[in-house]
């Protein structure tokens, strides 16, 4: 995935802004947690799966909370990930538990999670529009 990041990272640099960096840390922590599939699966072992079903079926999005994302991703990665763009962890997790579902929601558009759904650069761009 070097190429996709390199291109990622210079499209997402041009955004600027908050926009530009919630982009980026959406991409590094479905590249931190193995896609999509990884992601969901750390939801489903931190017993949020009726959450992450909900996220990939097609009904209504079951919201996560900020404590919840800090529980299942891992309060160091929260504060890694945090450091990088200069926010709290605190703010990061809020912010991933307010986009995280939708994120997941647009780049399983058919209920399932099928290779790595569809493009993640052009499903979080498009929903900075």
């Amino acid at each position: 995935m070097g190429l996709l990041d390199s291109v990622a990272g210079a499209v997402l640099g041009k955004l600027g802004g908050q926009q530009g960096g919630m982009a980026q840390i959406a991409l590094d922590m479905f590249n931190q947690n193995g896609g999509i599939g990884g992601v969901l699966d750390k939801f489903k072992e931190g017993g949020l799966a009726d959450a992450a079903a909900s996220w990939v079926g097609k009904g209504e999005n079951m919201p996560v909370s900020a404590d919840q994302i800090a529980s299942v991703l891992g309060n160091g990665q929260i504060a890694e990930m945090a450091a990088k763009f200069g926010i709290s962890p605190e703010t990061l997790s809020a912010q991933i538990a307010q986009h995280l579902p939708t994120v997941i929601d647009k780049m399983t558009p058919n209920g399932t999670v099928e290779g790595e759904s569809g493009n993640l650069l052009s499903t979080v761009l498009g929903m900075l529009k």
